[in-house]
């Protein structure tokens, strides 16, 4: 504080006495020797003082400094749309974009359900789900087909704004919703062990255009097919007929070929069943298939064909109610297991695309676990899609509890339906 009060006397004495260096002539268009203040604008410096000379301005204020301090702009940040729906979206709606259910479990109607009135509507209205799936009895003719999927979608739009995923099993031969059924004019196609035995990639891919064009005609956009089950077991009458061989490499470039045929045609492929069914026994239909492979079996043979479906990005990938003791150690369907969804499927694999469990009705799943509980253990291993559950508005209250007891995080609902939603807003015109 003294030597503040010495240097403060000092100035002033030197300001009375004028004992600055030599005394020089005032010239007020020179500026001052210490740097000028910016004045605020509020504030604006009196108009009387002179404006500078422009070759007065000190070397910090010419142009070419300005230029060189001036921070370039921030470039704009572009929004996603697919983030933005998500974030609009209520919980309720995000848990009904889980499910794709029949139109039968979506109205309650025991009838088989064959347009999309109002009563339809309405049910959508309580529950938007996230896709229908049209089994034979739904399916009557070209031109009621084609009106009940026009109205549904438009349903959907409607309602939430978002197309609605129009599934059906179509994979050609034994499994057949439209061709060869005679109501609808469209011929029976080869199984695809027929297929297969031809080694012909070409005509696979050929298979999955004519089959995906008729589809996309009639208005449906996903395919639950091909099938890509390595068939090993010679006593499984399952897949037999259903699978392209028991040669990995063959039943890989085959099913990626009938794939590409369908996304070309403008319908969603869905590569089944993870992670194979070709070396069982039991049909999951009544209880658990069960595989004995070991791991290192498995990632040389029934899973080839899922791995290079990872790598060629195909959209959406069905789980089946497979058991493999050997890689879990335990009886847990691959449907409903962690260690095969999570770790083996999208860990090791690599698999980025939509997981859809195989049906929810069937009776691996309904001869042991309550609905609720199957579609909590779903997500909870890691997959994106319930498919036709029993009761949805049960599965969806399960879930619903699960959020609030923590079992479930909406971190986890929302990297499936962020999923999702950007598979709709992509590839569902």
């Amino acid at each position: 504080m003294k030597l503040q009060r010495i240097l403060a006397c000092v100035l002033i004495w030197a300001l009375l006495s004028g004992c600055a260096a030599a005394p020089v002539a005032a010239d007020p268009a020179k500026p001052p020797s210490v740097p000028q203040i910016t004045i605020p604008s509020e504030t604006a410096a009196p108009s009387a003082l002179p404006e500078p000379e422009p070759t007065e301005v000190p070397p910090s204020e010419t142009p070419a400094t300005q230029a060189q301090t001036e921070q370039p702009a921030e470039p704009e940040i572009e929004e996603d749309p697919v983030m933005e729906l998500l974030s609009a979206m209520t919980t309720d709606e995000k848990i009904a974009q889980l499910f794709i259910v029949t139109p039968e479990a979506l109205t309650a109607l025991e009838g088989p359900v064959d347009r999309a009135g109002e009563t339809t509507r309405a049910a959508f209205a309580r529950l938007p789900v996230g896709g229908i799936i049209y089994m034979g009895q739904n399916l009557r003719s070209a031109d009621q087909t084609r009106a009940m999927l026009a109205d549904m979608d438009q349903i959907s739009r409607e309602c939430i704004g978002l197309p609605v995923f129009l599934a059906v099993d179509e994979e050609g031969g034994t499994v057949a919703r439209i061709s060869g059924t005679g109501r609808f004019e469209i011929p029976a196609q080869p199984d695809m062990a027929d297929l297969g035995a031809t080694g012909d990639a070409a005509l696979a891919k050929k298979q999955g255009l004519t089959i995906g064009t008729y589809l996309k005609d009639l208005g449906f956009n996903l395919d639950f097919a091909p099938v890509a089950d390595v068939w090993t077991e010679p006593g499984n009458t399952v897949v037999q007929r259903r699978s392209f061989g028991s040669d990995e490499r063959v039943v890989s470039v085959m099913a990626l070929a009938c794939a590409e045929g369908l996304q070309e045609a403008g319908v969603l492929p869905c590569l089944k069943h993870f992670p194979g069914h070709g070396a069982t026994l039991e049909d999951s239909h009544l209880d658990f298939a069960v595989s004995p492979r070991s791991l290192d079996e498995l990632l040389s043979c029934e899973l080839v064909p899922f791995r290079d479906g990872a790598a060629a990005k195909v959209p959406m990938i069905m789980v089946g109610h497979i058991s493999v003791p050997a890689v879990t150690g335990d009886e847990t369907p691959a449907s409903l297991s962690p260690t095969l969804v999570t770790e083996l499927l999208r860990d090791t694999l690599g698999y980025e695309g939509l997981v859809i469990t195989d049906a929810l009705n069937m009776g691996a799943i309904t001869a042991h676990y309550t609905q609720g509980e199957a579609a909590v253990l779903a997500l909870l291993a890691g997959c994106d899609l319930l498919l036709m559950p029993e009761d949805p508005a049960a599965c969806a209250a399960a879930i619903r509890q699960a959020l609030e007891e923590g079992r479930l995080s909406m971190a986890r609902i929302d990297e499936s339906v962020e999923r999702i939603l950007r598979c709709k807003l992509t590839d569902l015109k």
